[in-house]
């Protein structure tokens, strides 16, 4: 089997549907912004455990928006238990934290400021996906998981300098 099939060579790409849209297209804009992010989360996996159930739910989010609104088939039926787990793990990790007092920058360990690039490519499809909800019905669930899993990879990002004896590089106003 080939890896290209040249049908995109015209600037469409096929959808579950079954049609062909442009690239451009703000649901494929969407969905190439879940794919980077997905792949963002594969350079922190030694870093931070749960990763392949994130990854592998991004990729039913990612198929229940590409398919028809209310085909079943592809509805990311596991993603309110995994929120729920995210926010848990979160509470669980803040525990071991010392208290925010200041915005802090991204940055510290390799890892860490890995983990907080991957929060700014969540962020960037949450708002994009946010955009889509103005077009056509989308779950608050598939918003909510988003929206937790930046906090989420903020929060790894701080514990993940903790365990290497690393501060928070705090935000000052530059006067």
């Amino acid at each position: 089997m080939k890896i290209y099939t040249k049908t995109g060579d015209d600037g469409t790409t096929g959808t579950l549907r079954g049609d062909r849209v442009l690239k451009s297209d703000p649901l494929m804009d969407l969905l190439g912004d879940i794919d980077e992010f997905n792949a963002a989360l594969g350079m922190i996996h030694a870093d931070i455990p749960l990763k392949a159930k994130v990854q592998s739910a991004l990729f039913d989010l990612g198929a229940e928006l590409a398919a028809d609104p209310g085909d079943d088939r592809f509805l990311a039926q596991g993603i309110g238990v995994l929120t729920t787990a995210l926010e848990e793990e979160i509470d669980l990790l803040t525990g071991e934290l010392a208290p925010l007092t200041n915005f802090i920058l991204p940055g510290g360990t390799t890892g860490a400021a890995a983990a907080h690039l991957a929060r700014t490519i969540c962020r960037r499809a949450e708002r994009k996906l946010v955009a889509l909800g103005e077009t056509r019905p989308i779950r608050n669930e598939l918003r909510t998981f988003l929206n937790r899993l930046s906090d989420w990879l903020f929060t790894w990002a701080r514990m993940l300098n903790h365990q290497a004896g690393v501060a928070d590089i705090l935000w000052t106003k530059e006067r």
